[in-house]
Parts: C-alpha cells; sequence; structure tokens
C-alpha cells in the first residue's frame, strides 16, 4: 500500500513534531520507542474510559488496541490515553451518587485537556458507562476534530437457575442489573428468600460490558450511531464477543479517512443529525436520560437543541422496538435483530429521518442506510406501520409544577395508565424517600415527591433506581407515581417524573409542594400540575426560606454546583460554542 500523504502544516500536531524548535518534543516521543515517521504523521487520540470499577469498562483496554492497529494502517500514529469513569450501578442509591452526572463534564474537560495539551489532530474515543459516552461525545464536538466514537459493548443477559428457591418469572426472563435491584424490593417484602437474592446476584451480570437493557448507555449507544459519530452497527455486538475488534479497527482506519477530507465533529453533528437521534431514543423506548445529554452535545456545537426540542420529536415519532425495561428484549436481542441500521431503516419508510446528514465514513446516513439488507423481523424491531404504540417511549411535560419542562418513560405503560392524580407525600432527599419505601409507610395512590436533587440541589441530579426498583419490587410501581427534580435511571420502570424544572434549590414550584397538594400528570396531554392557585404558589413563595444546604462546601461537587446550569439545557457547565473564540483544530 502506498504511504498516504498528510499535509502536516495544517494539523495540530505541527506544534510538537515539526522544525528545529520543536527538537526536545521530539526527544520526548523518541523516548517512548517511537519512529522518525511515527512523530511526523498525524498524532490520533485514542481515549479509552477503561478502568476496573464495573464490567462497563472492564473490556474497553483491550478494544483500543484494535483501534490503534487501525489508525497504524491508515498511516497515522495513535496515542491512547484514559479518563474517569463513574458507574452508576455501583454509585446508585447512596452519596456516590452525586458524582455520576459530574462525571459527565469532568470527561468531556478531561479528554480536551488532553487534546489541547499534546495537539493530537483527531480522536476515536471509545466508552461504556452511562455518563462516559455523552461525555466522550461531548468532548469530540467541543473540540471539533476528526471523530469516530465506539461503544464498549453490552452486557450479555443472566439466566436464573432453574431452581424452585428463585420464583418462576426471574426463572422465565432474560436477566439484567434491573432485575437484580427489583430483587431487592422483593426481598424486603419477605417474597424473596436470602438464598435466592445471592443466588440471582451471582448470574444476573454474566460477562463484561454495559447494562443489556435500552438504559442510559445503550440508549446513548444507539444515539451514536444516530447522530453519525459512530459506525453503523458498530454499538450492537456484546461486548465480550471478540469480533468487536473489527469495528474498532474499522473506527481507526475511518478517523484516517476524516482527517484526509478534513470532516469534523460539527459537520457530523448539526441539527438535524440531534433530530435523527432523538428519533431514536423515541423509537427503541429509551432513556430519559437521553432528555438531558442531548441538549448537552449540541451546546458544545452551540446548537440551542433543548428538552422541550427533544420531546417534541418524541411526541410524534412511533415507539415499535421492544426493549427491557419497558419491553421485553435485551441489547444482544437487538444487534441479532440487525440493530440500530434497521432501526433507522424503519424510520426512514415513514419520512423521519434527516437522510443527508454526514457520518464517520464520510457517507450520508441516506448513502448508509442503502447498504442495509435486512428488514424488521416483527419481534424485537416491529414494522414502523404496525409500531407498539403511535407516540414515543418518553414523554415531555409542562405546567404549572414544571415550568421548565420535565420528562416522563410511558414506554410498556398503557394509554388509561398515563394519566395519574394523587395528593402529595414530600421527601426532601432520596434517602427519606428510600426508607418510607423500605418500610411501607406511604400509601397506594399517593405521588411520592423527591426533592433537593436536581444538579445544583443535590448536588450531582442523582437517580433514583433504588427507589423505584423498590416499589416495583414490592408489587406498587402501577400504584403509586414519583417526581423529582433529580434523575431516573434507564432501567426505572412505573410512572416516573424526572427533570423537573426549576429544580428546588433554584426556588422552582418543587419546592413549594407540601404534603396533601393534589397533582395530576397527565403523559396524554403533556402536562405535570398541582391543583393550587398562582396566589397560593406566589405566598408560598413569598414564606420559602431559600435553597436547602447541601454537604458539599469545598471540592468537585462544589465546584459543579456553581457552574451548573438549567437542567432543561443539559445541566452544562460552561457557555459553550457560542462564546467561542477559537476552534481548536486552526489554532
Amino acid at each position: 500500500m502506498l504511504k498516504r500523504p498528510f499535509d502536516k502544516s495544517k494539523l495540530p500536531s505541527r506544534h510538537v513534531t515539526e522544525g528545529p524548535a520543536r527538537a526536545p518534543h521530539r526527544s520526548y516521543y523518541y523516548a517512548m520507542g517511537m519512529t522518525e515517521e511515527e512523530i511526523h504523521q498525524p498524532l490520533v487520540g485514542v481515549a479509552t474510559c477503561w478502568n476496573e470499577a464495573a464490567p462497563c469498562n472492564i473490556a474497553l483496554s483491550r478494544q483500543a488496541q484494535a483501534v490503534k492497529m487501525g489508525v497504524k494502517q491508515g498511516f497515522g500514529t495513535p496515542r491512547e490515553f484514559t479518563t474517569i469513569t463513574v458507574t452508576d450501578g455501583i454509585a446508585m442509591g447512596h452519596e456516590g451518587m452525586r458524582s455520576s452526572l459530574a462525571s459527565r463534564e469532568a470527561i468531556a474537560d478531561t479528554v480536551e485537556l488532553t487534546m489541547r495539551g499534546h495537539c493530537y489532530d483527531a480522536i476515536v474515543g471509545l466508552a461504556g458507562c452511562d455518563k462516559s459516552l455523552p461525555g466522550m461525545m461531548m468532548a469530540m464536538v467541543r473540540l471539533n476534530v476528526p471523530s469516530v466514537f465506539i461503544y464498549g459493548g453490552s452486557i450479555l443477559p443472566g439466566k436464573a437457575p432453574q431452581v424452585d428457591e428463585i420464583p418462576e418469572d426471574f426463572r422465565s426472563r432474560d436477566l439484567t442489573v434491573q432485575d437484580m435491584f427489583e430483587a431487592v424490593g422483593r426481598h424486603q417484602n419477605q417474597q424473596l428468600s436470602d438464598k435466592a437474592l445471592d443466588m440471582l446476584e451471582r448470574v444476573a451480570c454474566p460477562s463484561a460490558g454495559a447494562c443489556g437493557g435500552q438504559f442510559t448507555a445503550n440508549t446513548m449507544a444507539c444515539v451514536s450511531e444516530a447522530i453519525g459519530l459512530a459506525l453503523m452497527n458498530s454499538s450492537g455486538m456484546p461486548a465480550p464477543y471478540e469480533s468487536r475488534d473489527s469495528y474498532a479497527e474499522a473506527s481507526g482506519r475511518a478517523v484516517m479517512d476524516l482527517i484526509e477530507k478534513n470532516i469534523r465533529a460539527r459537520d457530523v453533528v448539526t441539527r438535524k443529525s440531534l433530530e435523527n437521534a432523538a428519533r431514536v431514543v423515541a423509537c427503541t423506548g429509551g432513556s430519559t436520560n437521553a432528555g438531558l445529554h442531548l441538549p448537552a452535545i449540541a451546546h458544545e456545537a452551540g446548537i440551542e437543541f433543548y428538552l422541550d426540542d427533544v420531546c417534541e420529536i418524541f411526541r410524534d415519532t412511533p415507539y415499535f422496538v421492544d426493549l427491557k425495561p419497558g419491553g421485553q428484549f435485551v441489547a444482544k436481542d437487538l444487534y441479532d435483530a440487525g440493530g440500530i441500521p434497521v432501526v433507522m431503516k424503519e424510520l426512514r419508510k415513514a419520512g423521519l429521518i434527516h437522510e443527508e446528514c454526514m457520518t464517520a465514513t464520510g457517507r450520508t446516513i441516506g448513502e448508509e442506510l442503502d447498504l442495509i439488507e435486512r428488514e424488521a423481523d416483527g419481534r424485537v424491531i416491529h414494522p414502523i406501520s404496525t409500531p407498539i404504540t403511535k407516540t414515543g417511549g418518553v414523554v415531555g411535560l409542562k405546567g404549572n409544577l414544571a415550568p421548565e419542562g420535565a420528562i416522563v418513560k410511558v414506554a410498556g405503560i398503557p394509554e388509561e395508565g398515563q394519566v395519574f392524580t394523587g395528593p402529595a407525600r414530600v421527601f426532601e432527599n432520596e434517602e427519606e424517600a428510600f426508607e418510607a419505601v423500605r418500610a411501607r409507610s406511604y400509601k397506594e395512590g399517593e405521588v411520592i415527591v423527591i426533592r433537593n436533587e436536581g444538579p445544583a440541589g443535590g448536588p450531582g441530579m442523582r437517580e433514583m433506581l433504588a427507589t423505584t426498583a423498590a416499589l416495583s419490587g414490592q408489587g406498587m410501581g402501577k400504584k403509586v407515581a414519583l417526581i423529582t427534580d433529580g434523575r431516573f435511571s434507564g432501567a426505572t420502570r412505573g410512572f416516573c417524573v424526572g427533570h423537573v424544572g426549576p429544580e428546588a434549590a433554584h426556588g422552582g414550584p418543587i419546592a413549594l409542594l407540601k404534603d396533601g397538594d393534589l397533582i395530576t400528570i397527565d403523559a396524554v396531554k403533556g402536562t405535570l400540575s398541582v391543583d393550587l392557585s398562582d396566589e397560593e404558589l406566589d405566598q408560598r413563595r413569598q414564606a420559602w426560606s431559600g435553597a436547602r444546604p447541601t454537604n458539599y462546601a469545598a471540592g468537585a461537587l462544589w465546584k459543579y454546583a456553581q457552574l451548573v446550569g438549567a437542567t432543561y439545557k443539559g445541566a452544562v457547565t460552561h457557555p459553550g460554542a457560542a462564546a467561542e473564540t477559537h476552534v481548536y483544530m486552526d489554532l
């Protein structure tokens, strides 16, 4: 193969490799065993979130080696580096969850700083857990370099032992970590023995990879393909499959093509590609967290694409992919059925995809979909002409209780179950609510309110999976509703409203609620309201004593709380591309 010529005079790495003044810099590269040829090729950052915190990230280091091979095949020089992750499944249900959303910003910031500091010309980013996916994509768009994203892959489904000790409904289905959180609720309800719980925890998560349902990690992996930053079908293959390496290698080669063609992240991430991504979230019944992450990615490109915009797309997108937690199947099943390319092909049939959007291959979405031969299987992926429901699996809400909006996942909930009116039962934090659920000191028909858990007020906007899973485990998932200015896990089931804005710490109406206030959640009409007059709300606002003090007066979470903005804008911490005075690639 002929060596490919690259003009280094227009690439950032010229600042560290070219000319006599850079002899000291080159001496460092020689110290690492690099050849003269490698030093003068484009330098490609291969960023991973590898760590030993959780199965989501444990396979990323191996996959990065395949990416590096692909970069070398394309006559580039890969430079591997790692960043942090906080894994929600382990951070869930305690103070550690406050670190989760803040880690998204830390990932984007540290990838940006590494790329800038070493003048890398392009990036291939590998991520495996919930916040690491949007964090990595945010960094790509912020830097606006040639970029390819690759997901580390999902976990394989677990199987329960076929023994009488374990209830039949656990034995008859594929297991995910969601089932373990719900098993805790069953155990608290004396419906699951210590021995059964012990057996289930040993088999629920049998391999490397991120949580197996259409929870946040898999939702954002689907987004990476739909938005164009990842190669088609690269997100689907489970993490343990070593054949994933072929996608990793192809991603390395693809980024070299993007350098040659000068196709950058913001050529890919546009308003229309964000709309494509929101369509895919809706039709797969994806995580409500996409309503937070898509606006944050848009912010890095200087695009105003807020929660309202995401929810508008959800409202007129059919839900036709039957995935957990609202449906039956797991990520591996979606991959076996043809994956996101087949899903997007169905959306195209209804005219719901912008085909002209650029992708990481240098081809458009339409050109990519023309190459896909498979069709909907009617089992995991239903034809869009006969969807599971006619509107998306996630719905936006607004009203006098959420002037800046809120979000609820309705996938798997029949329309008659999408309206709920009940008296408020107010808790000042998640721990109070979880204790009440554990002790069953709540009543059927109530709307459980958890406040002071927003991005600033928490700080950190914790997810409430432990509480919602305990409710489901107690068989009360359909008999109560729950609202919060915090978040819900992508694994949450039941009628649970998150992202209520403004948050309590910013004086939103959720801060003014009292026990017994009558709350109505109407996911059919898209409203969230409390039966109080404007005058009564104003009187309560006058009497409000202000934001509740947190236990974080120093450190990273204090800093995050000072900087973080409104939830409906993505809970971002800097002005974004709209305030830029330069583009990194052009310095």
